[in-house]
């Protein structure tokens, strides 16, 4: 045998879970925004009950996060991601059973309450798994996965209720996950050195990080509250999740309701939008990886404050067109900004929560569910409270979009003030992950 082999490959076979992991989550997740007019029309709902039961979702993805990023630092990410799908498809499904608010808001709750910790658990993967000079990228991809499924979703889920209704919609979505999960449950493994496809060269590759699968301890909740790195990184999640489930939850009900499209060709437009967010993710993954490599001061930050100034004004000029398309396209170029420093925020978050990986990532993760519940209740309270004004069309839904240019200048400023402090800076470090906390 080799004494120096060539590395396997099975860290690729894993990203490419990671990234069906993504997929089917978005789907499932934004599944509901193409359903919202069916719903509405058959369980006599208004704007403002919606957005309580998107809301639900997101309250229960935010109270669950940190426990079960938590649970995956304690037992490892192959149990907990297993279960996690598992909940997440069988509440998706029991969606169709629905029968009014009350049951759709109880129902809408526990799956966000069973999909909370996907994300966590994913970066504790991607801790352990790939070497520091390629996470960047893998970043990029598993959320550029994510948005190719929120992409196709609208789309095939305008054909789908229009062929089956939204229930059985709903049904053939929450199968997904089932699927994903045996598949995952069978090959993955916590530890690399444990898998069979993981061979010598590969785990060399991995390199020091293979140590930090087996630490414990406890969260230093004192550091972790006063770090000013975890704070504001919190900040910029709020603001970057109450623009995005704007496009998540309500988009395309705005283009049927405001510029009177018809629910096909509302689901494409939408997925145009969520195919720039996709565009924006994998882009940002190879910045990412590119700053990291050049060592360029303060790269992270100014690609950040750059990027969410030009997705804000992005979302005024598509106000500005009569045509729904180019509002599509000017809405596109914003998501696609918007969503082009994630790979940067993960690798900041990565870097700040050191050992406590899936706990911290979880916290500020977490901390979008303010973000993400404001939008989609404040979307649907407007439009209502306009609707009360006396205003419909455009002149009803349209004013809101200048909240949401203001939170992603918010997330700007967030950005050009970062600086990166580890929650525990005495540890000690790999030099890689010194130096690219160093130069974010």
């Amino acid at each position: 045998m080799s004494l120096d082999p060539r590395p396997s490959r099975a860290r690729l076979t894993l990203l490419g879970l990671l990234c069906a992991l993504t997929f089917v989550l978005y789907i499932d997740r934004v599944c509901i925004a193409q359903a919202v007019e069916p719903i509405q029309q058959e369980l006599n709902l208004s704007n403002t009950q919606v957005g309580y039961v998107l809301m639900a979702f997101t309250l229960a993805y935010g109270l669950f996060e940190v426990p079960t990023g938590r649970w995956g630092d304690r037992v490892g990410s192959r149990a907990v991601l297993t279960r996690i799908a598992l909940c997440w498809s069988a509440f998706t499904a029991l969606t169709a059973a629905c029968t009014g608010f009350y049951s759709l808001l109880l129902v809408r709750f526990l799956f966000g309450a069973g999909e909370a910790g996907a994300l966590p658990n994913a970066a504790r993967i991607i801790s352990r798994w790939y070497p520091a000079a390629e996470r960047g990228r893998v970043q990029g991809l598993i959320q550029t996965a994510a948005l190719v499924g929120g992409t196709t979703v609208p789309v095939a889920a305008a054909y789908l209720i229009r062929a089956l209704g939204w229930r059985w919609a709903f049904v053939f979505f929450g199968a997904l996950g089932v699927a994903w999960a045996a598949v995952f449950w069978l090959w993955f493994r916590d530890d690399p050195a444990c898998h069979p496809a993981v061979n010598a060269g590969e785990l060399a590759l991995i390199g020091e990080r293979l140590a930090d699968a087996k630490e414990r301890g406890a969260i230093p909740w004192r550091l972790v509250l006063t770090n000013r790195s975890i704070w504001t990184l919190g900040l910029i999640t709020i603001c970057g999740a109450f623009n995005s489930y704007l496009y998540f939850s309500w988009f395309p009900k705005y283009l049927q309701a405001a510029r009177a499209l018809d629910s096909v060709e509302a689901g494409w437009l939408a997925s145009l939008v969520l195919g720039g967010a996709a565009v924006g993710t994998v882009s940002g993954g190879i910045l990412d990886d590119l700053l990291r490599r050049s060592r360029a001061r303060h790269g992270r930050r100014w690609l950040g404050a750059a990027a969410y100034s030009a997705a804000a004004g992005l979302i005024g000029t598509g106000l500005l067109c009569e045509s729904p398309r180019a509002l599509a396209v000017c809405a596109s170029l914003s998501c696609l900004a918007a969503m082009c420093p994630m790979s940067s925020w993960w690798s900041c978050a990565i870097e700040v929560s050191g050992r406590h990986l899936g706990a911290l990532f979880g916290l500020m993760n977490g901390m979008g569910v303010f973000g993400a519940m404001g939008s989609q209740f404040f979307f649907g309270a407007f439009a209502d409270w306009r609707k009360a004004q006396g205003y419909s069309g455009r002149a009803q839904w349209d004013p809101a979009f200048a909240v949401y240019s203001i939170a992603l200048l918010a997330a700007a400023v967030g950005w050009a003030v970062y600086v990166s402090r580890p929650v525990e800076p005495d540890r000690p470090k790999t030099s890689r992950g010194t130096d690219a906390a160093r130069h974010s």
